[in-house]
């Protein structure tokens, strides 16, 4: 991650829009991103978390530590529980749904304004 600003994990079932509910993603695109561009390092598959109903906590944990590399998560939805596991592995977690390179647009322009008041 050596000139990367961020490293975004992107909840897609199509790696075109963010769709996906965290819980019930199984695909993860993960970006880099640093001052100028965007680039897809990889698609990481992992089993959803909310299946029939259910909750895994301990596919939550396995999850989150699948994604513990990356600084952000872009999900359509991400229920409070996994707000909570993710945050505290440091990854910030914004709902965003679209298309993915407007929403990274979005969230590189938020996290811009964000560092000027802090």
């Amino acid at each position: 991650m050596a000139d990367e600003k961020y490293r975004i994990a992107v909840a897609s079932s199509d790696g075109i829009v963010v769709n996906n509910h965290f819980g019930r993603a199984r695909s993860f695109f993960i970006y880099t991103m640093n001052e100028n561009s965007f680039k897809l390092l990889e698609v990481r598959e992992l089993p959803p978390v909310c299946e029939m109903g259910e909750h895994d906590e301990e596919r939550l944990q396995k999850n989150v530590e699948s994604l513990s590399d990356c600084t952000h998560l872009l999900a359509s939805k991400v229920g409070n529980g996994a707000r909570a596991a993710l945050e505290s592995k440091g990854i910030s977690v914004y709902e965003i749904p679209g298309v993915i390179s407007e929403s990274i647009d979005k969230l590189v322009k938020y996290e811009k304004v964000n560092e000027l008041f802090n």
